[in-house]
Formats: C-alpha cells, sequence, structure tokens
C-alpha cells in the first residue's frame, strides 16, 4: 500500500492536523534542551507560537529545559501587526516563556539606510537588499548568540506550510524524507553537530482555513492574543496575498493589499497618510534625485563594466525624504491624538538622531564621495573599451 503524504491532496480536519503537530513535535522535540521560535508578528508565526505554547501548557508535549521566541521587528511592519506581536511577547512573558526582539544594527536600520547612508529604496531587479539587512542577518545573528549561550545546538521551529509558494512547496516535496522525517510529520531538517540549529516545521500540513481557525477561535479561548493578526489579514476571507504582505508601503510588491486592507477599517483609518510612502520611494529612483558615475574605472585602470551607473541618493533627495516621512508620522500622531488611538514612530529618536549625525558626516556609500555629477545631467557615454560618446544634443 503506498504511504499518504502531505502531496497527494488529502485534506485533514482541524483536530487531525493538530494531532499531527503533537506527533511531530514528541517525535523530534524530545531529542533537544532548548527551542526557539521564529517569530514575525504574520499568521503563520503567530499560530505556531501560541499552539506550542497550548501544548505545553496543557501537557499535550513535554516542555523543553527552555523556550526561547524571537520576534523579528524589521521597525517595517505594518502597525496594527507590530501592536498585536507586542501585545503576544506580553502574555508570552506572563506565562514564563523567555522573548527576544531582535533589530538590526541602528546603522542598518531601513530608513537609516536610506537617508543616512543615501541608499536608494529597494528594488526587484538590482538592488533588493531590505530583507537580507533589515530581517535575515539580524536573526541570524540572532540565532548564533543563543546557540553560543546555550553551549549546544537547538531546534528551531518555524511556521512554514505547504500552500505558501509553488516554489517553496516543490523544495519541501524534494526533502520529505530526509533525515529520518516521515512525509506529513513536519518539514525537518537536521544540520551537522557544530551548526546553530535544527529546524522543525510543526504546521507544515496545516490548510490555510485551520489556520484561520486557530487564530479566531481557538487560540482566544485559550486566553492567547490572537484576534489582532485575524483582524488585520481579514480572517478565512483573507486572500493568501494579503497575508504574506507585512512592510508599510513594500516597494518590491505590486500592490499595498494589506494596507489597503487595514485602511478599509474604521479603527485604522487615521493612518491613511502611509498611502504615502510607497509614491515617495517610486519618485527617490528618479535620476534627478540620485548621482551617477562619469567614466568609472576599477583599481587596475581598466573600465568598469557600467562606468556611468546611477548610484546613491543626493544629499537634498535625503533631506526630502525624510521630511516626507516625518511629515506622514507628525500627521498620523496628530490624528492619533483628536481619536485616542495608537502612535506610529516609522522613524524613532534614536534613527532620526543617528541619520542627521551621518548626513552631518558626508556619509556615501563605499565607492561614492558625493562630488559625482546628478544623474539627470547629460554627459558624455562611457562605452566598452573606453570610447566615449559624447552629447549630441541639449
Amino acid at each position: 500500500m503506498k504511504q499518504t503524504t502531505l502531496f497527494d491532496g488529502q485534506r485533514m480536519t482541524m483536530l487531525e492536523s493538530i494531532e499531527l503537530t503533537v506527533n511531530s513535535l514528541q517525535a523530534y522535540g524530545s531529542g533537544y534542551d532548548h527551542w526557539a521560535i521564529a517569530y514575525s508578528g504574520g499568521k503563520d508565526s503567530t499560530a505556531t507560537v501560541t499552539l506550542v505554547t497550548h501544548l505545553i501548557e496543557s501537557g499535550r508535549i513535554q516542555a523543553p529545559k527552555s523556550l526561547t521566541v524571537l520576534y523579528a521587528d524589521t521597525r517595517q511592519e505594518l502597525p496594527p501587526l507590530h501592536i498585536g506581536a507586542m501585545d503576544m511577547l506580553g502574555a508570552l512573558q506572563q506565562r514564563g516563556i523567555k522573548t527576544r526582539v531582535v533589530l538590526p544594527k541602528i546603522e542598518d536600520r531601513y530608513f537609516v539606510y536610506m537617508f543616512g547612508r543615501g541608499v536608494p529604496p529597494p528594488n526587484n531587479n538590482t538592488l533588493r537588499w531590505c530583507t537580507p539587512q533589515i530581517k535575515v542577518e539580524p536573526m541570524v545573528n540572532a540565532l548564533k548568540a543563543l546557540r553560543d549561550e546555550y553551549g549546544q545546538k537547538f531546534l528551531m521551529l518555524t511556521g512554514v506550510r505547504i500552500g505558501e509558494s509553488a516554489a517553496r512547496d516543490q523544495r519541501i516535496a524534494l526533502s520529505c524524507g530526509r533525515n529520518g522525517a516521515e512525509c506529513g510529520q513536519g518539514w525537518f531538517q537536521e544540520t551537522t553537530p557544530d551548526n546553530v540549529a535544527d529546524t522543525l516545521a510543526p504546521l507544515l500540513h496545516w490548510r490555510v482555513c485551520h489556520v484561520w481557525d486557530w487564530l479566531m477561535l481557538f487560540a482566544p479561548s485559550h486566553g492567547l492574543p490572537t484576534s489582532m493578526v485575524a483582524e488585520v489579514y481579514g480572517g478565512e476571507e483573507a486572500e493568501e496575498l494579503n497575508a504574506r504582505t507585512g512592510c508599510i508601503g513594500c516597494p518590491l510588491a505590486t500592490k499595498d493589499t494589506a494596507l489597503d486592507y487595514i485602511l478599509r477599517m474604521p479603527q485604522w483609518a487615521y493612518m491613511q497618510p502611509l498611502k504615502r510612502l510607497r509614491p515617495l520611494y517610486e519618485e527617490l529612483r528618479q535620476f534627478k534625485y540620485r548621482l551617477q558615475k562619469d567614466g568609472e574605472r576599477l583599481k587596475d585602470g581598466r573600465l568598469s563594466s557600467n562606468p556611468n551607473r546611477k548610484g546613491p541618493l543626493t544629499m537634498d533627495a535625503r533631506r526630502y525624504g525624510l521630511g516626507v516621512v516625518l511629515g506622514v508620522q507628525d500627521e498620523i500622531n496628530a490624528a492619533a491624538d483628536r481619536l485616542g488611538s495608537k502612535h506610529i514612530d516609522l522613524i524613532n529618536f534614536e534613527e532620526r538622531a543617528k541619520i542627521e549625525e551621518l548626513i552631518g558626516r558626508n556619509q556615501w556609500p563605499n565607492g561614492w564621495t558625493g562630488t559625482e555629477p546628478r544623474g539627470d545631467k547629460l554627459i558624455a557615454q562611457t562605452l566598452g573599451e573606453g570610447i566615449v560618446q559624447p552629447i549630441m544634443f541639449v
């Protein structure tokens, strides 16, 4: 008889999904003294955190010696999601679970990097710097620090699920069954002994409707604060795309789908000025706001592959962008004061001070001095082999 796997289209009930998660955690979790959970504040990681908490408290699974929830605070999350995440961390702490907020270094934060150092807004073509810098690298560093504290490899739980993307599903299908893992018992990946952690995705088999059922019905009944994330995404009626877009005015997404949904809610409508951020990023990519190289050469004297490439934001552009973002922030917070609602801090005091410090120091990205011509200035184009094409028309 052929063994049933996650890829055969079998549809489990909610209770069956929970039972399979219990089996997964019992099978692999017992081999580790310490567990950690990667938490973003989104629906899948929230479901993972709250389900594991409930299973431990109810005695369904044995508690490890320590459980640490690592919240990846990119400083760019949608405000309601961030508020919900902080509420969740508070509730976990009251239950005796360790939590840590993982932040990028001050100089690497989104607006500090953009307006302080002059790096243009991210794009999907050649400059996708945001995700590695403000989310991945800080979390990797936090995991290494945790490994150093424990003195041994630990188990990292993630909210990865089948159905999030076709490419991810294919990777999971190819790896399913490795390292002794049974198909359907979670996506377990074992690393070498000197690595930081092994990983397990205990909700791998959960359908999205089960995630919403857990967040909207089951978790609240156990006293876990999940209503905010369910509200933000629209619950089971949410499009999967909405539920995977968490940054404010994400310059890499084609639409502000999740933000648009939030702003249609009366309690969040006062944050409408956030819609001005995406147009700002598009504007700042224009050549008139940037510098350009004029026949750039490498250290050995050879012509670079793109000798007239466009580069960082001008000082005027950086000050302009900073003013727009602070204006959006001030407008929202003034409305919040009138309504008795929550404030936001797109750029907090520490970040603003760092931006102004870097601008005051005339800071530029590596390889730029600020003396280069502006990007919209007509200059002779340096072509291959040092051939210069002069300006033909002015």
